[in-house]
């Protein structure tokens, strides 16, 4: 389907502002472009139409310039073709991995050779998915990693696969976006695996990309926020990357939902904002580990519930 483009112009040096205020905003269609040659930078929306983009500027020009980003020209629309849109975005995505796990851009799966006995997730670029090379969603990730090691998911798939007794390895991906990482649980071995998020296009666009990985049948989303979302529920591994006055503001929800042993993964965190974050966690978890680690500006929070 045709799609339209708005492009600004700002700035090189305020990139990385209007970047954390795009990500801390929830704008999974607007986008920073860097052109590190030219030291020149762009605020690209895609959409529908150029009506509905139009509108959405309106509303994020006050929000960037409270960030310090002003546009240097009046905004430059024009048509995009789904190739257009594609290729556009092939220069930005690539392939990258830890431990046994890679996020692999779809458009690579002809030449893509995956190491013996490591998974790989498709990504496809769709306004909603992106390849998971931000920070904050990379920390989400090398943490499910890590716990699949810990909690023995692989050997209790095979277990399952055998009929063996094991006990289930449950994950919530609350906020779950485009599905990235509930989609990355499965494919470590978590199981059962379930998302939910407040946007139900996010659901659709998390439908789509378990379905285009294969996994349509062992991962499930719904509709809902996190009241909703979490009620009446609980995992063994709960996942947050959501901005931090979020995450603060359903702390309560978030820590019920972790069981004895469990773990709770959150993300989406600002270094500057992890003590603040820490501290509403902390004290609604007395006894629990916690653990907090830092990638360029992002930060997550690991919070671990003792068994018994």
């Amino acid at each position: 389907m045709p799609l339209a483009e708005l492009k600004i112009e700002i700035s090189a040096a305020q990139a990385e502002a209007a970047d954390t205020a795009l990500l801390e905003h929830g704008t999974a269609n607007w986008s920073v472009l860097e052109d590190a040659i030219v030291r020149r930078a762009w605020l690209v929306g895609i959409g529908a139409d150029e009506a509905a983009l139009h509108a959405e500027w309106g509303a994020l020009g006050p929000l960037l310039a409270h960030a310090g980003v002003h546009p240097l020209r009046d905004p430059e629309a024009r048509g995009l073709a789904d190739a257009d849109w594609r290729d556009s975005y092939k220069a930005h995505f690539h392939a990258w991995h830890f431990g046994p796990l890679h996020w692999v851009p779809v458009w690579e799966r002809a030449t893509f050779r995956l190491p013996p006995g490591d998974a790989v997730l498709w990504l496809d670029p769709g306004m909603a998915f992106g390849t998971g090379n931000h920070e904050t969603t990379r920390l989400c990730c090398e943490r499910l990693v890590a716990l699949a090691a810990e909690f023995g998911v692989a050997e209790r798939g095979a277990a399952a696969a055998t009929g063996s007794a094991r006990s289930a390895c449950r994950v919530i991906d609350a906020g779950c976006g485009s599905g990235i990482l509930s989609l990355s649980a499965a494919l470590l071995g978590f199981s059962p695996v379930s998302g939910f998020d407040n946007d139900p296009e996010a659901v659709r666009v998390s439908v789509e990309n378990a379905q285009l990985n294969g996994l349509a049948d062992r991962v499930s989303y719904t509709t809902g926020d996190l009241v909703t979302g979490l009620a009446g529920r609980e995992a063994e591994i709960v996942l947050a990357n959501i901005q931090a006055d979020v995450l603060t503001r359903f702390a309560d929800e978030l820590v019920r939902a972790v069981v004895p042993g469990g773990a709770l993964v959150l993300s989406g965190i600002l270094a500057v904002e992890n003590a603040a974050v820490r501290s509403a966690f902390t004290a609604r978890t007395p006894g629990w580990s916690c653990d907090a680690r830092t990638m360029g500006e992002w930060s997550d929070l690991w919070l671990r519930r003792p068994p018994g």
